[in-house]
């Protein structure tokens, strides 16, 4: 690929499925009461609540630990992960314009937390476990004023900062056996903690929420209780719960106007609690461990983010949990749309298949297998079933409506089933497996039979196709070859070779040629009688190519890979026409949908990206 991505047109990013619930206070409401704010591998997304229009700041070269919005909204900071003994950015971008406003480098490996002053002077950031310092950034300058250790010797990893509500020059931070109070002294060029004293108190702080009057501050804590620290005076004024403690501990913390407490705790319960003695008044259970609740206003309405990345808008009043987005929190492993129509699509990962619909982005269902994963899947062309690859061997069939479970073969391969495909008569399943074999098996109301065993490739079978009259299938692997089968006989009519890991393989739609890719980056076009290389492109500048998918009329086709770019080929002439940049991961697999109006891909970090296929394509 001689040409940059710059002198390519951009293909137009609609839609991203998607969010990182394990980022701690990663889901954040803007004081314009209007956007969400949140991480999805290294980007940032800002969602209007009302519309539900998504903007993207990209910035980030890896995934975004910590993210932090300024008082007056001006500001949004992130901070990011990054390999050991390099150095990781903190970015703080500008809300109104959307843009990087400045990008800071100092701590090494991992951003812990960020934190802004009340006046927006000044941003305090706090490095990982290989870090361990604090660094005070003055925001106009866009320089560090200083640094210092963020834990004594004696003490644990630092985990948390909080900036006091009042006071530019006060903050708290917080971690395993280190509770302190910082004050920044601005003409030296200094910050000095002094220790909270807890006296007989062990605690590991996971979290630090500071009221409006900034006269206690509370820690919540991996133990499951609360801690109630009097600001000025650095002593300890109460620990509770006593009796009844959070499960899997206290992941965050919110104190409303009444004085009461939001507490989200690991086991996915939501409670508030009063302020005074920590006892739960109502509290009710989220699915995956409550890891962001956030305010909006004052908080009559409240949003929470969990580990199961599920995002939850309640009301302080009925305390009933609206679900205003779910999201794959695993790798998502493959997308399929239904026959002839593109209003919706399903997709696969660990322990689920879900159905989605196209133009909301709602989920519309959920077939749940819990701790196996979903290889492969698609959608019998009749519509009628949704037919499945896991890597437990077997072969499960649903239906697409309920989600309820038709058919399962059992033991259909022994090293789990990597991929499959059905014939266009509904009446077949071609699967292959991690062993290398491929199977065809006949398929009815509820019960099957197994036809053949195709015994050929060495290594797992990574991606199957079908030809439009049943007759034969292409199939490639990780040996290095790609065989084409005669489905009437059940040989080998023809193979081809090289020297990569297949990873995929498309039929062209006239059904005379097919193209691979894989590992080496080549796109690979070659003649189906017999199996001679016509040519071959250079796919990707780095990465592997993983997901390719050719357009109805066989003009174009669509690739993504490691690289996380979605290109756009014309089919003839070889050359990228349009490129997709905004996967944070890995892409694993595209698909353009039926009748050309879009193209969806997914990534390994969890995210469904549909992209606008460009409409000067279609017609031409």
């Amino acid at each position: 690929m001689a040409e940059d991505a710059q002198e390519v047109p951009q293909i137009a990013l609609e839609a991203v499925i998607g969010f990182n619930g394990h980022v701690f206070s990663g889901l954040n409401v803007h004081p314009d009461k209007e956007h969400l704010v949140y991480p999805l591998g290294c980007t940032v997304i800002i969602k209007s609540l009302r519309s539900g229009k998504q903007t993207f700041l990209h910035g980030h070269t890896n995934n975004i630990s910590c993210i932090s919005v300024s008082k007056s909204g001006r500001y949004i900071a992130s901070g990011q992960v990054t390999f050991m003994g390099f150095k990781a950015d903190i970015i703080i971008w500008d809300y109104e314009k959307k843009e990087i406003y400045t990008r800071l480098v100092l701590h090494k490996a991992r951003v812990e937390d960020l934190s802004f002053s009340p006046n927006d002077k000044y941003l305090v950031s706090l490095g990982g476990q290989d870090d361990g310092s604090i660094v005070v950034w003055n925001i106009e300058s866009k320089e560090a004023i200083c640094g210092s250790p963020a834990s004594a010797q004696s003490a644990g990893h630092c985990l948390t900062i909080e900036y006091t509500n009042l006071n530019d020059e006060i903050f708290v931070s917080a971690g395993s056996g280190t509770l302190r109070v910082w004050e920044l002294d601005l003409p030296n060029r200094k910050i000095r903690p002094t220790e909270c004293q807890t006296g007989q108190l062990k605690r590991i702080v996971k979290c630090l929420e500071i009221p409006n009057d900034d006269n206690y501050f509370y820690c919540g804590t991996t133990s499951g209780d609360i801690l109630k620290v009097n600001l000025k005076t650095r002593l300890l004024n109460s620990c509770g719960p006593v009796k009844q403690k959070f499960s899997k501990g206290v992941n965050t913390l919110k104190v409303l106007k009444t004085g009461d407490i939001l507490v989200g705790s690991g086991d996915g319960m939501l409670s508030l609690c009063s302020g005074g003695n920590f006892k739960t008044i109502k509290s009710v259970q989220l699915e995956g461990g409550v890891t962001s609740v956030t305010l909006r206003g004052d908080g009559q309405q409240f949003y929470v983010g969990t580990e199961a990345a599920q995002i939850y808008s309640l009301g302080y009043i009925d305390f009933k949990p609206e679900l205003i987005a779910t999201n794959h929190n695993s790798a998502v492993k493959d997308v399929a749309f239904p026959f002839g129509t593109s209003e919706l699509f399903a997709t696969c990962s660990q322990n689920d298949i879900r159905v989605w619909h196209t133009e909301s982005s709602k989920e519309l269902l959920r077939i749940m297998v819990p701790n196996i994963t979903c290889n492969a899947l698609g959608f019998m062309q009749d519509g009628r079933s949704i037919f499945s690859a896991w890597n437990d061997g077997k072969i499960r069939v649903f239906t697409p409506e309920s989600g309820k479970l038709k058919l399962i073969i059992h033991n259909a391969h022994s090293m789990g089933v990597t991929a499959i495909a059905a014939t266009n008569d509904c009446k077949r399943i071609v699967s292959g497996g991690g062993e290398g074999q491929v199977r065809v098996w006949e398929i009815f109301q509820d019960s099957y039979r197994l036809i053949e065993t195709m015994k050929e490739h060495k290594a797992t079978v990574n991606c199957i196709k079908i030809k439009s009259n049943d007759k034969e299938c292409v199939t490639a692997s990780s040996d290095g070859a790609c065989i084409i089968w005669d489905l009437v006989r059940f040989v080998r009519n023809q193979m081809v070779l090289s020297n990569t890991l297949f990873s995929v393989v498309c039929y062209h739609p006239e059904e005379f040629q097919i193209i691979t890719s894989g590992t080496d980056r080549k796109i690979g076009y070659w003649e189906v009688y017999d199996g001679s290389a016509i040519r071959e492109l250079e796919g990707s500048l780095s990465g592997a190519i993983n997901g390719m998918h050719i357009s109805e009329e066989g003009k174009y086709f669509v690739t993504g890979g490691d690289d996380k770019l979605l290109k756009l080929w014309h089919y003839s002439d070889g050359e990228v026409t349009h490129v997709g940049v905004g996967h944070s991961g890995s892409i694993t697999n595209v698909r353009i949908c039926p009748n050309s109006r879009c193209i969806v891909s997914t990534s390994a970090d969890g995210a469904i990206l549909r992209w606008r296929y460009p409409q000067t394509l279609n017609s031409e």
